[in-house]
């Protein structure tokens, strides 16, 4: 009896068991087909990401949602990549339990590891005898090498600089070597260090309190203030580059124009200050000088600020059509008026809602209808910028001819059609304020065919801006007016950087290094969009007071004090601006303040030179 109820027990034990081995052979088969599917996902995303890549190469931009799209693409390929991975290892972990084949990835080679990151060795040590026999007679026949990518943590250090100190025994006269100069007072922060701070809050839109909760976490516990004081310091150590960088954007034939929002803090509430761009680019039509951008605040919209902005520039301003630039193009202007190029990219973009259906969706919350106008016109606008791209680069003579021959027809033909079809519409319709946006302008959006300089769009200033966007979502708000000037003044320094293909904090550090040892007529050697190319008479006066006053200043007697350099240096400058002489008379006057005559004369345009007096400045002066 018992034994029977044993073998009973035991039939159901193995039948228990074979079941849990089925059930994870059926587990183990499913994460294997999961992980099969998956596999197959991530491949489809890569090749869709590929595919739409090699579009975009061969044919060129198609939209303006393109970028957009690709980031999407990629965003897509990177979970679907990350899913495949992840079920690859719990598929293995499943097989390992179970006579099922584990699944593998078929992976693309595997790109090698950066050649110029130094390698460090680690040797794992032979046996000393044969593991098979014993023997110790080991002769070696070469090795195996894996490469593993590891990164070190950012290092901080604090570099001793010592001048020794001697005296004569004939004279008894001490001879000690200069202290070296810093750009902040008091030397607390090297360059590398302070070219990391301003990049990090105006290139990569990182605030100061996070950067200082940061550092704090590394070991290095620094105030805000510090941090504050450092930044509106070499702020001003770098205004003459600014200047220099500001001289070579106005001495350019055509510049981009554009603005965008910008957060400021008020009382009790949150403005809207303006971030205005110009940008010299003539890459396009092959000119041999260099990109640059400047950038300036405003706190409104009004057109009196662009105005002022380009107020003694002439030339040829690519732009959208807002109003607060036509009076820049009245044939009253001095010193003449400027020549108007409208963006087709903005015109184009009308259409294209139009033509969209999940643009429609999302603005009617409806049913979708698309325009069969609105799609055509996109066609043929497209078509235009199917030649422009063919001929991007080439010098400006050949631009031109092409246009005539290629573009001129086409131009021709869309205006006639437009005006063809205007007439049948209702003026209530979408589509025909899209075509009253080109009709009413359509001169200044014709004008390339003339001027083989001119651009199709105004793509590059909105370019310089689009950083812009990251940091309204990252710092929020600019803390107040001379902050946003703060951030435009830096912002044209690391826009030119990057125009030029140049990393911005690797060429703050060095220009923090030498901005004080290089001579006035050398100072151009510092900026990465000069070219090559000797500064004016003009523009060396306007920056070799601000250099010299610095620079002295800083190796002053009152070095020492924390702000007895501006004190000592600055303020005699600003008394002289506020002398008898007239404010036009001041600009004029040569001498070393004539930078700061300028700016007490235009304190809305140059209003950063406040920042830098106040430091510690009298009040008297700082009301000046």
């Amino acid at each position: 009896m018992l034994l029977a109820m044993g073998n009973e027990a035991q039939a159901e034990i193995d039948s228990l068991r074979e079941r849990l081995a089925a059930a994870e052979a059926v587990a183990a088969e499913v994460a294997r087909i999961k992980a099969i599917n998956a596999d197959l996902e991530a491949r489809n995303a890569l090749l869709e990401l590929q595919n739409e890549k090699m579009r975009r190469t061969l044919f060129g931009q198609r939209s303006e949602r393109t970028r957009h799209l690709l980031d999407q693409m990629e965003l897509t390929f990177e979970e679907c990549e990350t899913a495949a991975s992840e079920d690859e290892f719990l598929a293995a972990l499943a097989a390992a339990k179970t006579n099922v084949a584990p699944f593998e990835r078929k992976r693309p080679a595997r790109k090698a590891l950066p050649e110029h990151l130094p390698r460090e060795r680690v040797v794992i040590s032979a046996p000393d005898a044969c593991p098979c026999c014993g023997s110790e007679r080991l002769c070696k026949l070469g090795e195996d090498i894996t490469e593993t990518l590891e990164v070190v943590p950012r290092q901080w250090k604090v570099v001793q600089t010592v001048r020794e100190k001697f005296s004569c025994r004939d004279c008894e006269k001490i001879t000690q070597p200069p202290a070296p100069f810093h750009v902040t007072p008091r030397g607390l922060f090297g360059p590398s260090f302070l070219a990391m701070l301003l990049f990090e809050k105006f290139g990569a839109h990182q605030p100061l309190n996070r950067q200082r909760d940061r550092y704090a976490r590394e070991g290095v516990d620094l105030s805000l203030s510090t941090l504050a004081d450092q930044v509106g310091t070499c702020t001003a150590a770098l205004m003459p580059l600014y200047l220099l960088i500001e001289a070579h954007v106005l001495a350019a034939e055509r510049l981009h124009g554009d603005d965008t929002t910008v957060p400021v803090l008020a009382k009790t509430k949150t403005d809207t200050g303006r971030i205005w761009t110009y940008v010299r680019d003539d890459r396009p039509f092959g000119g041999p000088a260099p990109p640059a951008a400047i950038f300036h605040y405003s706190r409104d919209r009004r057109g009196e600020h662009p105005v002022e902005h380009l107020r003694s520039w002439r030339g040829i301003l690519q732009a959208d059509a807002y109003a607060g630039y036509n009076a820049l193009f009245h044939a009253d202007r001095l010193p003449a008026p400027l020549t108007r190029a409208l963006c087709w990219s903005h015109a184009r973009r009308y259409f294209f809602e139009l033509a969209d259906i999940a643009a429609q969706l999302k603005k009617r919350r409806k049913k979708a209808v698309i325009s069969p106008l609105a799609v055509e016109a996109v066609r043929r606008i497209d078509a235009i910028f199917d030649i422009e791209r063919a001929i991007n680069g080439r010098p400006a003579q050949e631009r031109h001819a092409l246009r005539q021959e290629l573009s001129a027809p086409r131009v021709a033909d869309l205006e006639e059609w437009m005006r063809d079809n205007r007439s049948k519409l209702s003026k209530n319709s979408d589509v025909a304020e899209a075509m009253d946006y080109m009709l009413k302008a359509w001169p200044a959006f014709a004008a390339f065919l003339d001027d083989g300089r001119i651009c199709l769009s105004n793509n590059a200033a909105e370019r310089a801006l689009r950083g812009i966007a990251l940091g309204r979502k990252s710092w929020l708000f600019a803390g107040s007016d001379r902050g946003g000037q703060r951030t435009a003044f830096m912002l044209s320094l690391i826009g030119t950087a990057k125009l030029n293909d140049i990393d911005p904090q690797a060429w703050l550090a060095d220009v923090l290094s030498r901005i004080a040892d290089i001579p006035q007529n050398r100072l151009h050697e510092l900026l990465p969009c000069w070219g090559g190319r000797l500064p004016t008479a003009s523009q060396c006066a306007r920056v070799s007071a601000l250099q010299d006053s610095f620079k002295g200043a800083a190796r002053g007697a009152n070095y020492p004090h924390r702000h007895g350099y501006v004190k000592e240096r600055f303020s005699t400058a600003w008394r002289r601006c506020s002398g008898e002489a007239s404010a036009a008379q001041e600009v004029d006057a040569p001498g070393n303040g004539s930078l700061f005559r300028k700016a007490a004369t235009h304190p809305r345009r140059y209003r950063g030179m406040r920042q830098f007096t106040s430091l510690g400045a009298p009040s008297r002066i700082a009301r000046a």
